[in-house]
């Protein structure tokens, strides 16, 4: 089975696909983690990387890659990434939302910044990454068509949020 789990910074979806990849025994990769490798072996912090593949679509086009393979060379997979619904053909597309003051102090904590920090961060890559989705694949990324489930994770732990996905798994 393939799963995908997309969603906006600090809305769920790495918590979400590791909970859920240790209750159903399927390995997960991130999109999330592939970019800030591909960040690091640049030498950039992920602001900085974010820009940079702003005028360099071949990044975007090789993350994408990555994902697609990895999903064709399993038969088990949980993908994690904001656009992996769109490049990786998948039993179940799930997208995680969350409002933005809830991501902000989700990421805040996690990385260990203020929520001013957080959110100023959040807008910035927000903007790039939107606009690169529309430039390079015509993706608008605040349209949900193409998923099967969305959830709001605003009120749930990423336990309950794993227990949704496979009641939802059962019905498919």
């Amino acid at each position: 089975m393939i799963i995908t789990i997309g969603g906006l910074a600090g809305s769920g979806t790495t918590t979400a696909a590791e909970v859920l990849s240790e209750k159903i025994n399927i390995p997960f990769i991130s999109a999330g983690n592939i970019f800030r490798d591909m960040a690091k072996e640049k030498g950039m912090s992920l602001i900085e990387f974010s820009k940079f593949a702003e005028d360099n679509t071949s990044i975007d086009i090789e993350l994408d890659k990555r994902q697609a393979d990895l999903a064709k060379e399993s038969k088990d997979l949980i993908i994690e990434g904001r656009l992996s619904a769109y490049f990786v053909e998948a039993n179940l597309k799930i997208w995680l939302l969350a409002p933005f003051d809830t991501r902000c102090e989700r990421i805040s904590n996690r990385e260990s910044k203020s929520k001013y920090v957080a959110k100023k961060e959040i807008l910035i890559r927000e903007r790039s990454e939107a606009l690169r989705y529309l430039e390079i694949h015509d993706i608008d990324i605040n349209n949900f068509d193409i998923y099967d489930l969305v959830l709001n994770t605003n009120r749930f732990n990423p336990v309950n949020i794993s227990e949704i996905i496979l009641t939802t798994l059962k019905v498919i």
